[in-house]
């Protein structure tokens, strides 16, 4: 097989993101996951994997993302331009955009992420789909990588305008957290009190297994958006004597 051939599976999502590669080692790249790349090194075969695309397919995608928003929602200010951009280029943004085009199937994974299920981890499609934008970007320019990537950031950025950005602390923290890949919320009950008719709940919002907020409320929902404003105002992203 030469090396700007393709086997069918690598035929079928060109078909799928309709875009077909000059440079058909760019696709490959993309899709092999660190842990193949380290397993074909074992064998004396290099094999690159697609972390450096990774890296440059945040900046593209970053790029792709500004714009639009920029110019297509004029009346929103800084603050909330950089909300909507981090909610449509989080992680799980990202995985679903992957799923749309079934990459999990397309993926070169090692044997232990294979049995894993890596081939369907989230962090594992995201950085994927960044990867696979890098590669268009490099074989067929900017415009070829707006054309594959504008409508998915498109349908999202509607869809999270419609349902209110930031309609409530819990939203806007995670909006926040989003901007970071990899750290992870989780709001934990940590106390219940009082008789049935009147409960008191106690929730501890945790970030990455650090305690950043805490709330006490009538219902577990209250105590969770106590807590998430609790940590806006940690992170300086509300006034505490402030509800917006």
């Amino acid at each position: 097989m030469s090396e700007n051939s393709l086997p069918l599976n690598f035929g079928e999502l060109e078909k799928r993101i309709e875009y077909s590669f000059q440079d058909k080692s760019l696709i490959k790249t993309a899709l092999t996951r660190s842990s193949y790349s380290n397993e074909q090194k074992m064998k004396n075969e290099f094999l690159r994997c697609n972390e450096r695309l990774e890296f440059l397919g945040d900046s593209v995608l970053s790029l792709i993302t500004s714009v639009y928003i920029f110019k297509n929602y004029k009346k929103l200010p800084e603050g909330e331009l950089t909300k909507l951009r981090a909610a449509v280029v989080c992680e799980s943004a990202l995985f679903e955009y992957s799923k749309e085009i079934g990459m999990g199937n397309y993926l070169f994974v090692g044997h232990c992420e294979e049995i894993t299920g890596g081939r369907e981890r989230r962090s594992s499609l995201a950085d994927a789909f960044e990867a696979l934008l890098a590669a268009i970007y490099l074989d067929g320019g900017f415009e070829k990588a707006q054309g594959f990537v504008l409508p998915f950031v498109t349908r999202h950025a509607e869809t999270l305008m419609k349902k209110g950005l930031c309609d409530d602390y819990k939203s806007r923290l995670q909006m926040f957290i989003q901007q970071t890949k990899g750290d992870t919320l989780v709001y934990e009950l940590t106390d219940e009190s009082g008789p049935a008719h009147q409960k008191n709940f106690t929730v501890e919002v945790h970030l990455n297994s650090n305690v950043i907020g805490k709330g006490t409320g009538t219902s577990k929902r209250e105590a969770e958006q106590i807590a998430a404003r609790e940590a806006l105002v940690l992170f300086g992203e509300l006034d505490e004597k402030s509800d917006t």
